[in-house]
């Protein structure tokens, strides 16, 4: 089948055997139409698909979801790179950004991703993206969210218009409840002259939480550049939290001014551009934005050792 545009799909399959046989079937279809296809599931199954391909998994691109994917920001990068190559012809992918084991906050975040790609790749001349939902492994109403976020659905026999798709989820994301700190997070108000004091913070929290050196570095760095936006954009000063959740170091940075773009930290920046949020997203394990009638969040999440 030959797109047109920006065809965004949730596929609902029932176990390994069902991903296999519907997926395969998907990239041989590409592949027999000189389509350019690229499939970022787990390590896992790429594996699966490949054994099933033979030798056409040669003319595939695989990318691991759960190294590219692990923060959901980071997949849409992955996506424009991959169509930015090929712009001047047909192209189609396999992204299962979803699976069962995703943390609470993970799944939100790829929820968000899954509604950002359709304002992302709005203007795609014809890239058909095909996103797998296990509908045996996942909550009922994580399969409702993918029928929100996707204009269409298929269930390897059937392919529908989806009714229950919202359009206006692209700006949703910004607006999602986050919990509150909690009560024995430590705080350090700051302003331009204290950014070395944000530093020194996360940089002390992250060693006590046992965090190894480099990711810990990487969270400081996170932190410092989250911090020096709010001091440029939101006001000229802002409010660090740091606390340790069940299985990550979290820094929460707040101040008083509001973002404008959904794909804020999904898009590469313009030269001279703002880097902070788009360099936290990939030094991160996970970075939530949110923006309210009083100011703006910038969540950093690093996982800790087990």
């Amino acid at each position: 089948m030959r797109v047109q545009g920006f065809e965004h799909e949730a596929l609902l399959y029932a176990g390994d055997d069902e991903f296999v046989e519907l997926t395969s079937g998907f990239v041989r279809e590409g592949l027999a139409q000189g389509e350019p296809v690229l499939v970022m599931v787990g390590a896992r199954k790429i594996g699966l698909l490949r054994e099933a391909l033979g030798a056409d998994a040669g003319a595939v691109r695989f990318g691991d979801m759960e190294e590219v994917g692990c923060n959901p920001a980071r997949i849409i990068p992955a996506w424009r790179d991959f169509a930015d190559e090929d712009a001047d012809r047909p192209m189609r992918g396999v992204g299962e950004p979803i699976w069962a084991g995703r943390s609470s906050d993970e799944l939100v975040e790829c929820q968000t991703h899954e509604s950002l790609l359709n304002l992302a790749f709005a203007d795609a001349p014809a890239f058909r993206l095909l996103c797998p939902y296990d509908a045996s492994a996942l909550p009922p109403e994580v399969i409702d969210e993918a029928r929100r976020s996707h204009p269409l659905v298929s269930d390897g026999e059937v392919r529908w218009t989806s009714v229950a798709y919202r359009a206006n989820t692209a700006t949703a994301g910004l607006e999602k409840p986050l919990g509150s700190p909690p009560d024995d997070a430590r705080e350090l108000g700051f302003g331009l002259e204290s950014i070395g004091d944000v530093r020194s913070l996360v940089g002390a929290e992250a060693a006590a939480a046992g965090l190894e050196a480099e990711r810990a570095a990487d969270l400081v760095l996170a932190a410092s550049e989250a911090a020096a936006n709010s001091i440029r954009h939101g006001g000229g000063h802002g409010t660090l939290r740091i606390w340790r959740g069940e299985r990550t170091l979290v820094c929460d940075i707040r101040d008083s001014g509001r973002i404008g773009d959904p794909l804020a930290g999904r898009v590469a920046p313009v030269p001279d551009g703002g880097r902070g949020i788009w360099l936290a997203n990939h030094l991160c394990d996970l970075v939530q934005l949110r923006t309210h009638a009083d100011g703006a969040v910038a969540r950093l999440h690093m996982r800790l050792p087990e």
